[in-house]
């Protein structure tokens, strides 16, 4: 005949505080490591992401593989290293981007671009994007401080790839 076992009981406050305790340092470390809610401040991804709208951001996007044509990242910007920016990677490293009366082309190639609503006149390039290195542009691109601006945006200062806008909910959508 066996004899149950007698579990020593700890007071009801001691898990909880346990509980909340290991609940914040996962949330710390999911935040820090993994996924970072970032709120747009601008109208430059326009009309992609509008001014205010919350994004979820995948950090560890680009542990494995690179980014790719027509991703958004949140980075470092770089003339105001203290601020994050949200933009899309156009060209990735030996790519040749050139810009034609507003048009992109990639190596040559015209890049169809339909979250494009509104566009001028520009030029830029030919340029090669070097290794290590993005190229990247705003979706509203009048008003978008970008590659255009900064120049070639470093791989290190990617935070992550911007994967879902959240809020408010009723602009909820994939990227």
């Amino acid at each position: 005949m066996t004899t149950p076992a007698h579990r020593k009981t700890r007071p009801a406050w001691l898990e909880a505080a346990e509980t909340i305790l290991l609940a914040l340092v996962l949330a710390f470390l999911l935040r820090t490591f993994v996924l970072e809610s970032f709120q747009v401040s601008g109208s430059s991804m326009y009309p992609t992401l509008l001014n205010g709208q919350g994004v979820l951001v995948f950090k560890l996007a680009y542990l494995f593989q690179p980014p790719e044509t027509g991703q958004i990242v949140v980075f470092r910007a770089p003339v105001t290293p203290n601020e994050d920016w949200i933009k899309r990677v156009i060209a990735t490293p030996g790519e040749v981007v050139s810009i034609r009366r507003g048009q992109v082309y990639l190596d040559g190639k015209k890049l169809d671009e339909p979250y494009i609503r509104r566009n001028y006149a520009y030029n830029y390039g030919p340029a090669r994007v070097p290794p290590g290195s993005l190229f990247v542009l705003g979706d509203n691109r009048p008003v978008s401080r970008d590659s255009r601006y900064f120049g070639f945006l470093k791989d290190s200062a990617v935070r992550g790839k911007a994967f879902v806008a959240w809020w408010p909910f009723g602009h909820f959508h994939l990227l």
